[in-house]
């Protein structure tokens, strides 16, 4: 009880996040049953039209195995995903080293706030501003490079959409990213940067076998992480940006977009619960190999 009572203005913080916690993520994992039914509304409620609805077992899940667009979509979703990793993974360690060799700390606020920024803009307002560089007539980019009337149709190009999303994908979070970082760069003991100048190391040296090896344990977890939302897509990027163009499908096509656009044109909210909860089991298991991959290498970089 005495413990307890120490503890009690920390447990009192905690108690927000935890509730939410509880109730958004916890309580709704009971109504996956969904994914197994022929879900419809009837009187009485939700939870009343989960019992009343008929028992189809695996049918719901067909929807997105037997698709004709189900290579496409895996494989964008999964390419997409991956390219991001490494690439927003390998931009954000050099963005963080930059930052922690700038020696005025008041730059370095300055250009961490400017690329924070990004990050808290939603994708809808960032179509806008997309359109307005790729757009044919008005473009900036084809006003830039082509005369009046001889831009590029991006909009019905599909061989310039994998570099945009994927740009955009990195830049969005690269401020982020940076941060976490710079933050555990930050935290490094400076003997060993001392150690190191006495031994005559320049500053790559330092990087190469100070910095990065410090580092290198939240970059391992930080990719884990992000594998297990590797059958998740951004949906705003990928439904937003291209601005649902047909022409586009077969490169801006992935699993968050193609079941929105199944629920919204067949109302099954069935199949889409089935979705999500394939998305999460793969993750959830693509996490579990990832861990165990990283524990028969280095188990102390390993996040369980």
């Amino acid at each position: 009880m005495k413990k307890f009572k120490n503890d009690l203005p920390f447990l009192l913080l905690a108690a927000p996040g935890l509730i939410w916690l509880v109730l958004f993520f916890y309580i709704p994992v009971l109504g996956n049953v969904v994914a197994f039914k022929d879900f419809r509304f009837s009187e009485g409620g939700f939870l009343q039209s989960i019992l009343n609805s008929e028992w189809v077992g695996w049918d719901n899940f067909k929807f997105l195995f037997q698709s004709n667009n189900a290579f496409i979509i895996t494989r964008n979703t999964i390419l997409y995903n991956v390219g991001s990793i490494i690439i927003g993974t390998i931009a954000a360690v050099i963005l963080a080293i930059v930052f922690s060799e700038m020696r005025s700390k008041r730059a370095v606020k300055i250009y961490q706030t400017a690329m924070m920024f990004p990050h808290f803009i939603s994708w809808i307002i960032i179509s806008y501003f997309v359109e307005s560089f790729l757009s044919t007539d008005k473009g900036l980019l084809n006003g830039l490079l082509f005369e009046k009337g001889e831009g590029i149709n991006f909009y019905t190009e599909p061989k310039y959409w994998p570099f945009i999303l994927l740009f955009l994908a990195v830049w969005k979070g690269l401020g982020y990213k940076s941060i976490v970082y710079f933050a555990s760069i930050m935290g490094i003991d400076p003997t060993y940067y001392e150690a190191a100048t006495v031994d005559g190391a320049t500053n790559w040296q330092q990087i190469k076998h100070v910095t990065l090896p410090q580092i290198l344990p939240l970059i391992i977890i930080m990719t884990i992480l992000a594998v297990g939302s590797i059958f998740r897509a951004d949906f705003g990027l990928f439904y937003q940006i291209p601005l649902n163009s047909g022409s586009l499908f077969n490169v801006t096509s992935v699993l968050d977009t193609y079941i929105f656009t199944g629920l919204t044109s067949s109302g099954d909210i069935g199949m889409a619960a089935a979705a999500g909860l394939y998305q999460s089991a793969v993750g959830c298991v693509l996490v579990i190999i990832t861990n165990l991959i990283v524990r028969h290498f280095d188990e102390e970089s390993a996040l369980f």
